[in-house]
C-alpha cells in the first residue's frame, strides 16, 4: 500500500514504546506524513505533557485543541491531550451530572469517583479518544501513549473495568472501548524502538501481550534513530597522512588519527545496529518503518519533516518488498 492506503488502514494509530525511544517525536512525524497525503490528523497525548505542539515550532496552549500544521495543498494536524480529570469531567457532564460536577471538582470527589474503581481514569481517556473516533472528529487520531510498561495497563484498563463492573454504564464503556481495540480497521498500534537489545526485548514482550491480552492489532515496528551508512568505513584504517597533501588544508596525523578512531567507532555501531535491526525482524516478523537519528538537541518542523520523508519512503518499500 502507498502512505495514503496506509494511514487510512485504521482510524486510530496509537504509538507506544519504551521512554526514551523517541516515541512522541515518531509520533508527531507520523501524523505529518499522514496529513501530507491529505488527511486531517488529530494527535492526542495522553501522558500529561504537551510535547507535540514544539515539534511543530508552534506554543501550547493548554489542553484545548489547536492546530499546529495546516497546508491548504496537503492536509491538517491537530494537538490536543486528555487528562483523565478532564475526560472524568466531560463523562459525568454528559450523563446528567453537569450541576454538580464543578462542586465535586472543588470537593475533592472527583478524585474519589476515578480511583474507586482500578482501570477507571484510563477507561475515561480510551472512552473519550473512541467519542472522538466515532464522532469523526479527524480522518486520523494520532494517540501518544505512555511508556511501553503503562502503555500496557492503559490498554488494558477496559479489561480490568468490565470484568469489574458487571452492569451499568461502566461495564457498557468498558465493552464498547474493547470493540474498537479489537477492530484493526478502528484502531492499530504501532510499537516504537531503537535498534539496542533492551528496547528491542521490553518491545517484543509488549507486542506480545498488546496482541494475547487486549487483542490489538500491531501494525509495522517502528525503529527510530538509525544511524545512515557511510561509504568507505572499512577502508578508514588504511588511511595515510600523505595521501591528504601538503597544502596548508592538510591534517595532521594527531587528526587523521581522530579520524580513523571515529570512523571504527561508527562502523562498530553500524554493525550492532544491523545485528539488532536482524534480531528483531526474527523475533517479531513484522514490517519496519524506519526513522533517521537526528543530531539535534531538539525537535522543530524542519526534523519532522525529515522524519515525514523517510516515515512515508519506508511505507512505500514495504509495498515494493511485498510486491
Amino acid at each position: 500500500m502507498d502512505p495514503g492506503q496506509f494511514f487510512a488502514s485504521s482510524r486510530i494509530l496509537i504509538v507506544a514504546g519504551k521512554g526514551g525511544v523517541g516515541k512522541t517525536a515518531a509520533s508527531a512525524g507520523l501524523a505529518l506524513a499522514a496529513a501530507r497525503t491529505g488527511r486531517t490528523v488529530l494527535v492526542v497525548e495522553v501522558a500529561g505533557r504537551l510535547g507535540s505542539a514544539p515539534m511543530f515550532d508552534v506554543d501550547p496552549q493548554g489542553y484545548d485543541e489547536q492546530t499546529v500544521y495546516d497546508d491548504p495543498d496537503r492536509g491538517q494536524v491537530r494537538c490536543r491531550s486528555i487528562t483523565p480529570d478532564a475526560a472524568l469531567v466531560e463523562w459525568l457532564s454528559n450523563h446528567g451530572f453537569a450541576r454538580i460536577v464543578r462542586r465535586m471538582s472543588r470537593s475533592g470527589l472527583l478524585e474519589i469517583v476515578a480511583t474507586a474503581t482500578p482501570g477507571i481514569k484510563e477507561l475515561l481517556v480510551l472512552g473519550q479518544i473512541k467519542h472522538l473516533e466515532q464522532s469523526r472528529a479527524a480522518d486520523l487520531i494520532v494517540v501518544d501513549a505512555p511508556a511501553a510498561g503503562h502503555a500496557l495497563n492503559f490498554l488494558k484498563a477496559p479489561l480490568a473495568v468490565r470484568n469489574t463492573a458487571r452492569t451499568g454504564v461502566l461495564r457498557r464503556q468498558a465493552t464498547e472501548t474493547l470493540e474498537m481495540l479489537g477492530d484493526s480497521q478502528r484502531c492499530r498500534a504501532l510499537l516504537v524502538t531503537i535498534a539496542e537489545e533492551t528496547p528491542i526485548k521490553e518491545l517484543v514482550e509488549t507486542a506480545f501481550a498488546v496482541e494475547d491480552e487486549v487483542g490489538l492489532a500491531l501494525g509495522p515496528v517502528v525503529v527510530n534513530g538509525l544511524l545512515p551508512s557511510i561509504e568507505s568505513l572499512d577502508t578508514a584504517s588504511e588511511l595515510d597522512p600523505s595521501e591528504f597533501g601538503a597544502s596548508e588544508h592538510a591534517l595532521s596525523a594527531g587528526e587523521i588519527s581522530d579520524l580513523i578512531t571515529a570512523a571504527d567507532f561508527r562502523r562498530d555501531r553500524l554493525s550492532l545496529q544491523d545485528d539488532q535491526l536482524a534480531s528483531l525482524a526474527q523475533q517479531l516478523p513484522l514490517a519496519q518503518i524506519r526513522l533517521p537519528q537526528l543530531f539535534t538537541t531538539s525537535v522543530g518542523l524542519a526534523e519532522l519533516e525529515t522524519l515525514a520523508d523517510a516515515a512515508s519512503a519506508s511505507i512505500e518499500a514495504i509495498k515494493l518488498l511485498a510486491d
